[in-house]
């Protein structure tokens, strides 16, 4: 039996996602988390009383549903959207479109999207058109699992033996998550293991309604429940450590409603039950898998972030094809009656062709970049291939606190100099390692991806915590002042985000840097800033693929003068600007790609620049003329 109420939850959940990635509604990524607490009630409540009613359950039964509900919206939105990407996005990023169309298929996407934010050079990026398929990856990977684990504890018909069961599977997850939340958190964010609970706290619901309980006296409740719902969709952002104990407050919140969902107050209940309310809970599902394509692919033909206006009729669109999908495709679909083997058939049969599709994608993708004005090709491996410290392992990651030794440069040289910073310091190493092997000196490296070495809080983002990095850039300073090196070199990304309640960010940046660089100055005989280089915030190499050069250029940014104001004579600044600039910033410079992606300039232009590098460090007598 179809509660309206709770196809009122269903719409409000997919509304609050909708608000999220449309950039309406900062935490208004927890519908997802409303979504789990819905499905585990009725996935649990529908398992239950099937037990009741005949002893067992019917697994073929069990699954046949959910494919024939699932896979067929599912199977057009990843086809749809593979054959639009395939069309918009650069060539080049065909290889990571097959292999999440692949995973989305066979709904392991969580862990594949995992392992891809984990990587820090995505930050930043435009995430893949499918990345929110994770979500229905770990519903289905809870939906083969559960009523397994309730048939098992369901033997000899005890009910109480199934509530303790689900009851302690609930509780582990939740302790996982608490767990793990502060030290993997992308991994808890995506996996089933960490998110179960909230799917377990829905179906401890189920057992919760059968209590002797005066649910009107509760009706109240109701609002405390929706306010907590609100509270974390309108306070949580993308820095909110999540799921773990945030998580609580709109889980709870959405357990509390469906407790009492047939005793909601009756305004509540009006407002689930209107009309509009229950036709976007009717097509919630195809309404989540069209929004984020259409949000995302248009970036790709535009090439910039969406406007307000661009946004709301990409959300325009969501609706009138999730109105089209339910009702020709999810409908219709979903009660056609055949036997199990039947569809399992049909659903093997769609996930190869999906399969297959993703792979033809996979290797279509781009291996060489045809520029006009460079003779023949240029291999995209060697345009974005990384400096040798990120295989050597000396470009640390997100929760290293020290650097290993990493000596470059002529190992046997009497005076050393450090390289200190994150990835924009690290992206000068393949210069600075040629000019100390030809300068008889030392190159010791400490970079850490992510972690400046201006003397700043970061805000957390994501996998990438500030404690690290604090702690990193401190054991960083220690070595620094044991080796007493002849220089040091810093350079930094010089555009990271502050934390809450930082009013300017410019001084807070500014003092940073200041702070790093005296503390440098009694340490070295020479410390040395390069100013950040050009940012193009957009992946050159892409661009290069699907436009002219010139289109590619970005304007030439302002230099910053402040650093030679605070940071007196004491220390040597470089301001690489205008080796990347003149009236604009070229992708292409000398026959050379500049950037090997979207802020990193590559390893052929760093080489590029060792004259003029070593020119600015004669000048400033770390090497001698």
């Amino acid at each position: 039996m179809r509660i309206k109420e709770i196809q009122g939850l269903r719409a409000l959940a997919v509304l609050l996602v909708i608000a999220f990635h449309g950039k309406f509604l900062s935490g208004g990524f927890i519908g997802v988390d409303i979504f789990y607490v819905i499905s585990g009630y009725l996935i649990t409540g529908l398992l239950l009383r099937e037990l009741k009613e005949t002893g067992s359950i019917s697994l073929p039964n069990f699954y046949s549903r959910r494919i024939k509900r699932l896979l067929p919206s599912t199977f057009l939105v990843l086809v749809s959207t593979a054959v639009i990407s395939f069309i918009v996005m650069p060539s080049s990023a065909r290889a990571n479109l097959g292999r999440n169309i692949v995973a989305a298929a066979l709904y392991v996407s969580n862990y594949v999207f995992a392992w891809w934010q984990n990587d820090y050079q995505n930050l930043g990026a435009t995430p893949s058109p499918i990345i929110h398929f994770w979500s229905l990856a770990v519903e289905e990977q809870f939906y083969l699992l559960w009523p397994l684990i309730i048939l098992i504890a369901a033997r000899n018909s005890r009910s109480s033996r199934v509530f303790k069961v689900l009851a302690m599977v609930t509780l582990f997850s939740f302790a996982l998550s608490l767990f793990a939340t502060s030290k993997f958190p992308i991994w808890t964010f995506y996996s089933l293991p960490t998110r179960a609970w909230e799917l377990g706290l829905g179906a401890l619901v189920v057992f919760a309604r059968d209590l002797p309980i005066e649910f009107r006296r509760l009706r109240s409740a109701s609002w405390l429940a929706l306010a907590g719902i609100f509270v974390a969709a309108f306070s949580f952002n993308e820095n909110t450590l999540f799921p773990g104990r945030a998580a609580l407050l709109p889980t709870l919140g959405a357990a509390l409603l469906l407790f009492l969902v047939k005793e909601l107050p009756p305004v509540l209940s009006w407002v689930f039950n209107l009309r509009l309310i229950q036709w976007i809970g009717d097509v919630s599902y195809p309404l989540y898998l069209w929004h984020w394509p259409a949000l995302v692919l248009p970036i790709y033909v535009i090439h910039a972030p969406l406007s307000i206006l661009q946004r709301l009729g990409s959300i325009a669109l969501t609706f009138i094809l999730a109105g089209l999908t339910h009702r020709f495709v999810e409908n219709p679909l979903r009660h056609v009656h055949k036997p199990f083997s039947s569809v399992i058939r049909l659903a093997a049969l769609g996930t190869l062709i999906v399969s297959i599709l993703g792979v033809g994608i996979s290797y279509s993708s781009a291996k060489d970049l045809q520029i006009r004005g460079i003779a023949g090709t240029t291999a995209l491996k060697a345009i974005t291939r990384l400096p040798a410290i990120y295989a050597d392992g000396c470009q640390v990651g997100k929760t290293a606190t020290t650097s290993p030794p990493c000596v470059y440069g002529d190992i046997y040289g009497t005076k050393s100099i450090f390289l200190f910073g994150d990835s924009h310091a690290a992206q000068w190493f393949p210069t600075l390692n040629s000019i100390a092997a030809n300068g008889g000196f030392k190159l010791v490296v400490l970079t850490k991806s992510s972690c400046p070495a201006a003397s700043v809080q970061l805000a957390d983002q994501g996998a990438f915590r500030n404690g690290p990095c604090q702690l990193w850039r401190e054991n960083s300073f220690r070595r620094i002042q044991a080796e007493h090196p002849w220089a040091v070199v810093v350079s930094n990304f010089e555009h990271y985000s502050p934390p809450n309640g930082v009013a300017d960010a410019a001084l807070w940046w500014r003092k940073g840097v200041t702070s790093t660089m005296v503390r440098l100055h009694a340490l070295t005989q020479h410390s040395i800033y390069i100013q950040d280089t050009p940012w193009p915030n957009r992946d050159i190499p892409s661009c290069l693929l699907q436009e002219k050069v010139a289109s590619c250029a970005v304007s030439r940014p302002a230099s910053e003068q402040w650093l030679g104001q605070s940071l007196g004579s004491t220390n040597t600044i470089i301001d690489p600007t205008n080796w990347f600039c003149s009236t604009s910033c070229p992708a292409i410079l000398k026959g050379i790609v500049v950037y090997r992606d979207s802020t990193h300039m590559s390893v052929d232009f760093a080489v590029h620049l060792d004259p003029l590098l070593t020119r600015q460090l004669v000048s400033a007598k770390v090497l001698k003329g």
